[in-house]
């Protein structure tokens, strides 16, 4: 059975760091690109990172320069690193996977970030 459960929500002050993490479960995570998605409340879900199985990472152009996405196959784990957080940045993270060359995807349940002074 296919699991993601992220990790390393909480609540930071403007200006600070968060790192997210995803672990998979159900061997497909070698098979697999990995990408970070966020909701915030009333707004639709958006893409925020992408890592390909060798490494290869795009990211949206609002969180270019401050988030990380990383990924360790031999750990079946992805992070997503986030700095310089701000207030926009709130929303609950979903970590996301899809099976290379199929249409099969699954979903973790959502990790809430809340950036607050």
């Amino acid at each position: 059975q296919v699991q993601l459960v992220e990790s390393g929500g909480g609540t930071v002050q403007p200006g600070g760091s968060l790192r997210l993490s995803c672990v998979v479960s159900g061997r497909i995570f070698g098979y697999s690109e990995m990408s970070w998605f966020r909701q915030a409340p009333g707004k639709q879900r958006d893409l925020v990172a992408h890592i390909l199985t060798g490494g290869v990472a795009d990211y949206a152009d609002s969180v270019k320069g401050r988030f990380t996405i990383s990924r360790d196959n031999a750990k079946d784990t992805v992070w997503l690193q986030m700095d310089s957080l701000r207030d926009e940045d709130t929303a609950t993270y979903y970590c996301y996977a899809r099976l290379i060359g199929s249409n099969t995807e699954y979903w973790g349940q959502g990790t809430q970030v809340t950036v607050s002074s």
